[in-house]
């Protein structure tokens, strides 16, 4: 059973920087976290959920939308099944509830940022940028 858990949100300030995690806290003889792809979506107020960044299963290749592609960094510890999201240079735009979801894929498959590519999602962290 996968669970999970999003963590590192909060309050900052615009130009600073923000570490999300998405953590497995599930069933660890379950399927391998290396083997699933990991994906971050942002639903700003008022909006539809929307894919920002992605990571996939077993060889790390990361995928970002373009508006976020320079200052959103990807990076995975299967040790603790954790994905943690970097997000650097904040602005305004990028309030919002974060999500994190888990895609299945064939091996050193491209991820998506597709939201009915994925198949179990966490809670959401808020995360509001503002002086």
């Amino acid at each position: 059973q996968l669970q999970l858990v999003e963590s590192g949100g909060g309050l900052a300030q615009p130009g600073g920087a923000l570490s999300l995690s998405c953590t497995d806290s599930g069933n660890p003889f379950g399927t391998r976290f290396e083997e699933l792809a990991i994906g971050w979506f942002r639903q700003a107020p008022g909006k539809e959920p929307v894919g920002v960044a992605c990571i996939s299963n077993l060889s790390g290749r990361t995928l970002s939308a373009d508006s976020v592609k320079d200052r959103f960094t990807l990076s995975r510890n299967s040790g603790k099944r954790t994905v943690t999201l970097r997000v650097d240079m904040l602005k305004p735009e990028d309030t919002g509830v974060y999500f994190c979801a888990a895609q299945s894929l064939p091996n050193h498959a491209p991820c998506t940022l597709l939201r009915t590519d994925y198949f179990s999602w966490g809670q959401g962290t808020q995360v509001t940028i503002s002086s």
